[in-house]
């Protein structure tokens, strides 16, 4: 065989920079996307969607759409309301990431609900058979966001059992006795995903066996919650998506649309592709939802922190409890005596939201290090001074001592490469030309989270290895980093190495999610590895191993070969975190308002780096999220309909290359071995947390205005 043993650490490759793998065929077309699958005798599904927020349909004729042309079959209450049985919520653990069943009755619950679904031989006459259905709506009064009348909210631990707010101390009495103190509100829009793959589905029957090509980041929950839906054995239902066009929290577990195309192949006996619009996206698929902040931060006179208090809302649906909170995070970054959180929740007329990039740190620390930066200036201390002093080697609420500690180590490699000391503390000081220059800087944390895998090596004869696991790639180059690690365990070449992702016909594995991608298939197949290499050499080897991190539910595995969602932290006494600090210019044009960042520096410490070269990727592209999520996304309701008013891509902002400036991404040094045997923690999204409050903390250093709505926009400036 080709090489038994591990390499010399002189020729490591873990750690070094790999260029992609799957490269080439990335960029000769040759890797195969769900939507590269086209069978025979395709037929095309569009959606029809509900222009109101909340009431029902009491006139359908879909007679003049039937009859269009090339029309195979219209779906819709009447004839599928009870062909699809419920399934629970993937965060509760069920499989899908709403558990609406849009066509299960003539109800509307939300503006963009699917009320009838197209199926003809050509997308075109989809289309044009989808506008000649015509539909009677008696409306109801409906709540479009936490800003609209008739929303309240209740405390979270009424929807979520077990739930409790984090208090310590007495804050009421420390807030009183500081020498200086804030009590500001943040708020934070619903932002939506725009991936440039959307979540077309296409199903195929061979018999009562049932293929499914879509974009998902849990096959396992779309393969299982889909099997639950129809009624079938989840052994006759095969989900493969080798390549995911991006997700980042999008395309979570089994879809709304799915399972119409899986009807719609059985009724017309012939494979179905459900072809989702950009439009459509908004509505069907998770969102980030607003958040709206109280923080009371109060200091003594040395400026270190006396009582902190975060009062946080989110929305949810009317017909979920999922509500993602993040005072956990908030309340454990600063050392404070003296802490008090609130959670609520506010039912309001829109579907399920999700995960987003970062879901709960991006808005939380936006609100809690704007407020650090608040105080700071008001105390006249640097802002980095200040969270120095405020450093903590233990979480004020429970104790438990942090794994690693680099929060400030990142600072000082950012500060130093930002030219931070020539900062002017002043408003609106410094200037170019008509531009007002300003520089701000803000915290990243985030826990690191893993879950359990089923990861199979095999070895043959010849040397080549073959690595197996159901899990995904979504562009974060995961093909590359499993033959990174293969190589230098197993001591075999890059290019003897096979990796095989994406397909539910091999062993399971979890959610692509929660920066527990690397985390937890790094330290399965190394484990696999290991386990391998103690096989005798002389012939062709396999194993299969079920890796569950340590403290792992005994059912971790069964429960992940149902498609459950089962990702923790490790160690469960101690803080496993990534960290971060950002360090921003923007310039303010004294004229018009514009705003642009003309400088961005980020230092992250995350653990054992397996990839610098795709570490930088994963990094610089959470910067550049980060900055829109500052200045560009949000999407807008209607307060008539409860309807998003911008549903694409020509008035949901983002930015383009022309937006983005200088970039500058650090690695700083973080080993941790208490957080699992590897010592990874993952960084798909250290990235993105902070910088919106980095941003508007340099803005305000700009002009002296403190913006504390998101996006920031022109109009804010004038």
């Amino acid at each position: 065989m080709d090489g038994q043993q591990s390499r010399d650490p002189a020729d490591a490759i873990l750690g070094r920079a790999q260029v992609r793998i799957d490269g080439p065929a990335k960029v000769c077309g040759a890797a195969e996307f769900p939507g590269d699958f086209h069978p025979r005798d395709l037929a095309y599904g569009v959606l029809v969607t509900s222009p109101m927020a909340r009431g029902r349909i009491v006139r359908m004729d879909t007679s003049v759409a039937q009859r269009s042309p090339g029309v195979l079959d219209i779906l819709t209450y009447r004839n599928a309301g009870n062909a699809v049985a419920p399934v629970g919520h993937m965060m509760a653990d069920g499989w899908a990431n709403s558990t609406l069943r849009p066509l299960a009755s003539s109800e509307i619950h939300y503006a963009g609900q699917i009320v009838a679904v197209v199926i003809a031989e050509t997308l075109e006459q989809a289309r044009a058979a989808a506008l000649a259905i015509r539909i009677g709506y008696e409306g109801a009064p409906h709540v479009g966001g936490l800003g609209a009348t008739g929303a309240v909210s209740e405390p979270l631990a009424s929807l979520r059992a077990g739930y409790e707010d984090r208090h310590i101390g007495d804050f009421t009495g420390a807030i009183a006795g500081a020498v200086a103190s804030i009590n500001v509100a943040y708020t934070t829009p619903i932002q939506h995903h725009n991936p440039i793959e959307l979540p077309d589905t296409t199903c195929v029957w061979n018999g009562d066996t049932l293929i499914v090509y879509e974009p998902t980041r849990f096959i396992g929950a779309a393969r299982n919650g889909l099997a639950a839906q129809l009624g079938i054995d989840p052994a006759k239902v095969r989900v493969i998506a080798r390549f995911i066009g991006g997700h980042f929290g999008a395309k979570l577990g089994l879809s709304q649309h799915t399972v119409f195309a899986a009807i719609a192949a059985r009724r017309v006996q012939r494979p179905v592709r459900i072809v989702v619009s950009r439009r459509d996206n908004f509505t069907i698929a998770n969102h980030r939802t607003e958040t709206h902040h109280a923080i009371r931060l109060g200091a003594d006179a040395d400026g270190r922190f006396v009582a902190l208090s975060h009062t946080a809302t989110t929305a949810t649906s009317r017909f979920d409890t999922f509500a993602m909170e993040g005072t956990d995070v908030s309340t454990a970054l600063y050392a404070c005596a003296n802490i008090a959180s609130e959670e609520r929740v506010a039912r309001v007329d829109r579907n399920t939201p999700g995960p987003m990039r970062a879901p709960p740190e991006v808005p939380y620390l936006f609100a809690l290090e704007c407020a650090v930066d608040e105080l700071a200036h008001a105390m006249r201390i640097d802002p980095v001074a200040l969270r120095r002093r405020n450093d903590t080697a233990t979480d004020p609420v429970t104790g438990h001592p942090f794994t690693t500690r680099p929060l400030m180590r990142c600072f000082d490699a950012g500060a130093a490469a930002f030219g931070w000391e020539r900062r002017s503390a002043r408003p609106g000081e410094t200037r170019d030309g008509r531009w007002r220059i300003g520089h701000g800087c803000a915290a990243a944390a985030r826990p690191a989270k893993i879950g359990p895998a089923i990861i199979r090596v095999h070895q043959t004869s010849d040397g080549i290895v073959h690595v197996q696991t159901a899990h995904h790639e979504i562009g974060n180059g995961l093909y590359t980093l499993l033959a990174m690690v293969a190589s230098e365990r197993l001591g075999v070449p890059l290019g003897r190495i096979n990796v095989e992702l994406g397909d539910t016909a091999l062993p399971a594995a979890g959610i692509s999610g929660g920066s527990s991608t690397t985390t937890t298939l790094v330290n399965a197949l190394a484990e696999a590895c290991r386990q391998l290499r103690a096989q005798p050499s002389d012939r062709a080897r396999s194993v299969e191993v079920a890796f569950t991190p340590p403290g792992a539910e005994p059912s971790a595995i069964d429960d992940l070969k149902k498609g459950h969602l089962k990702l923790m932290s490790t160690p469960k006494d101690r803080l496993a975190w990534s960290f971060g600090a950002h360090f921003i210019e923007v310039g303010v044009h004294s004229d018009t308002g514009e705003v642009r960042v003309r400088r961005h520096v980020g230092a992250f410490a995350a653990g054992r780096i397996i990839n610098p070269l795709t570490t930088r990727n994963q990094l610089l592209g959470g910067m550049i999220w980060g900055q829109s999520a500052a200045l560009f996304e949000g999407t807008i309701v209607d307060p008539a309909t409860g309807a998003y008013l911008n549903r694409d891509l020509a008035e949901y902002l983002v930015p383009t290359a022309a937006d983005i400036g200088e970039m500058t991404a650090i690695m700083v040094e973080d080993e941790d071995q208490a957080v699992n045997p590897e010592g990874v923690k993952g960084l798909g999204e250290i990235g993105i947390i902070g910088v919106n409050a980095a941003v508007a903390n340099a803005v305000f250093n700009a002009t002296g205005r403190r913006i504390r709505h998101l996006p920031i926009r022109v109009e804010q400036m004038l």
